[in-house]
């Protein structure tokens, strides 16, 4: 399809640049096929039922953004993947005259020496720290990575701390929030317990590339960046047994359900999974594992934007963000969010 197809436009004062006064009051947009409706966060249980799964990303964001400076020149390091022993693929900025072998120097001791310089400033970096210390050294020299369309419209301060990581945050390593978890207190979460609503955590340490624009004209010539995934058997199992039993699968978030579409036959059997994945979403794939999506509202001709499309039908995903305009949403990371459901799954 062409890129152009999933663009629209956003009034500005739509982006919110701080979540809700309570995580759960944020809007909820309910969209079933062509079908609309305007609910709250603490609504969610209203919409499942007894023995249906949720899934949650139980990934936490790392301070990944780090200020430095080659030799006298500053640079900007943004961290959106973990490869081994200190070794991180990065994006750099401004990255045209940075060199193999070139050191950038950090706060508190922290070098990044560049092993490998890739296209549009991707490098790859080795640390004078790995494991526990480098976790020290980040938290130190490094601030929360918030999106660019953010980040553009005021400083990261601490507020941003705690405001910019998911309750129930486990497992270091992502670099930009699973934002649809940002709606989930533990009240909200009682709730769904109390109704019989089933919960699994998976991880899926989501990567910057997530943030970066299409710069392809059609969907068949973009390349996604890899993200690394762990998905337990035990959790693999649970899945199965859901659908088996005639219940549904709910994925919080689209690093959720790309990490279940990734460990997914053609036959809709989930298996565990403990690998990368570069899976892209666009109108025209079939399922395999989730049922209902809960997210946040995405970006002009972005691929997660494309993935809701394909999730609930290109024309209803594009009626649905007229109604989220028309009635003032609040967009992407800090925003409001919306629940899912094919038109087959009604």
């Amino acid at each position: 399809m062409k890129v152009d197809q999933f663009d629209f436009e956003l009034p500005k004062e739509l982006i919110a640049i701080r979540p809700a006064a309570s995580r759960d009051g944020a809007r909820l947009l309910v969209v079933g096929g062509q079908n609309l409706e305007d609910k709250t966060v603490t609504d969610l249980a209203d919409f499942l039922n007894l023995g249906d799964l949720m899934i949650f990303n139980d990934t936490r964001v790392i301070p990944a953004r780090l200020s430095g400076k080659r030799r006298d020149a500053k640079m900007e390091l943004t961290l959106h993947m973990n490869m081994k022993d200190g070794i991180w693929k990065a994006f750099a900025k401004p990255a045209k005259k940075l060199k193999t072998d070139d050191v950038i120097n950090f706060a508190g001791g922290l070098d990044a020496t560049v092993l490998v310089k890739g296209e549009a400033g991707e490098v790859t970096v080795q640390f004078n720290h790995k494991g526990a210390s480098l976790r020290e050294a980040l938290n130190e020299a490094g601030v929360m990575p918030l999106p660019p369309y953010i980040a553009s419209q005021r400083p990261v301060d601490d507020q941003d701390k705690s405001d910019y990581q998911t309750i129930y945050s486990k497992n270091d390593g992502a670099v930009a929030a699973p934002t649809a978890g940002l709606h989930f207190t533990e009240n909200l979460q009682q709730r769904l317990n109390d109704k019989g609503v089933n919960s699994a955590y998976v991880t899926l340490h989501v990567g910057a590339g997530t943030f970066l624009p299409v710069k392809v004209n059609d969907t068949d010539d973009h390349k996604m960046h890899s993200e690394y995934g762990e998905l337990t058997q035990a959790v693999a199992a649970l899945i199965n047994e859901t659908h088996a039993s005639g219940n549904k699968v709910i994925a919080v978030g689209t690093t959720s359900l790309r990490l279940l579409e990734s460990a997914t036959d053609e036959d809709g059997i989930t298996h565990a999974f403990c690998d990368v994945t570069d899976i892209f979403i666009t109108p025209g794939y079939k399922f395999r594992a989730v049922d209902i999506l809960m997210t946040n509202f995405h970006l002009p001709k972005s691929t997660l934007f494309m993935l809701v499309s394909a999730f609930v039908g290109f024309e209803n995903m594009k009626n649905a963000y007229r109604h989220a305009i028309d009635q003032n949403y609040r967009f992407y990371s800090y925003g409001d969010s919306s629940l899912l459901f094919p038109e087959d799954n009604l």
